[in-house]
């Protein structure tokens, strides 16, 4: 399944720039021949934005989720998106995953928040593993931080994610996360995951780029550098099925040792 990564950081604080910016990626990605457009974490309003991001915060069936799933149908491509999600008087960071036929096929809420910015702004969501089929591939959905906890990767794996699609806002100084961790994640959890970030200065964060599709066999299939991009890769379900009887880590496991994983720490 051909994947297009939008690095971008959008128009931040304009739901209606940051749709046309994906109106526009998802007709490039599709006349490339892309099946699937991912954008970065928070992507339909922008990050660093404050208070806005509770005034933005919609329902996943909102009028931008509407507006989504209209640009998916029109170009003819599966688009996952982050944005803030509002249920009652709660906001989440959530991504949601539109068909390109436009209906809305999964949802994520972030588990894991980052700093004191995320934990002021956001609840943290409660289920790990969510998931979708799509283009013959189990596609599974993370955001960010989420990544950087093997725990949470082992378990897309062994509820068979194919593909595990990270919307990020990942800045500096932690570009190592996208350069050595996700690529490592692919190769120990025998999936593909394409790790989608957003680029320069908002706020007091700076983005750092370097968007990656990453293969089961760890090599970066596709990598953005720094600045605004649209790149593409496949994930190949040969590839993966070979991979994965090459690289048996999911069958040599042995459960009943790892029980203290599940402990909390001593100062928890």
């Amino acid at each position: 399944m051909r994947t297009a990564l939008l690095q971008s950081s959008g128009r931040p604080g304009s739901v209606e720039g940051n749709l046309k910016v994906l109106d526009e990626a998802a007709g490039r990605a599709a006349a490339a021949g892309a099946a699937l457009l991912t954008a970065p974490e928070m992507f339909l309003t922008g990050y660093a934005i404050g208070d806005d991001i509770a005034r933005l915060a919609e329902a996943a069936d909102g009028e931008s989720a509407d507006a989504v799933a209209e640009i998916a149908e029109r170009h003819g491509i599966a688009i996952a998106y982050g944005y803030p999600e509002r249920q009652a008087d709660k906001v989440f960071n959530s991504v949601q995953l539109i068909s390109a036929d436009g209906a809305r096929l999964a949802g994520y809420r972030k588990t894991h928040l980052f700093g004191c910015f995320e934990r002021d702004h956001f609840e943290p969501g409660e289920q790990p593993v969510v998931q979708a089929e799509l283009g013959g591939l189990t596609v599974g959905l993370m955001i960010c931080y989420d990544v950087e906890f093997p725990e949470n990767v082992r378990a897309h794996a062994l509820a068979g994610t194919d593909l595990l699609i990270v919307p990020t806002a990942q800045m500096h100084p932690f570009q190592f996360v996208a350069e050595s961790l996700v690529p490592v994640r692919a190769w120990e959890n025998q999936m593909y995951v394409a790790y989608v970030n957003r680029v320069g200065r908002e706020g007091e964060f700076e983005f750092v780029g370097l968007s990656v599709l990453a293969g089961p066999d760890g090599v970066a299939r596709a990598r953005a550098g720094h600045g605004e991009e649209l790149v593409f890769a496949d994930a190949d379900p040969a590839l993966l099925a070979a991979s994965r009887a090459a690289n048996p880590y999911l069958t040599d496991r042995r459960p009943g040792l790892y029980g203290s994983l599940a402990r909390p720490t001593s100062d928890a």
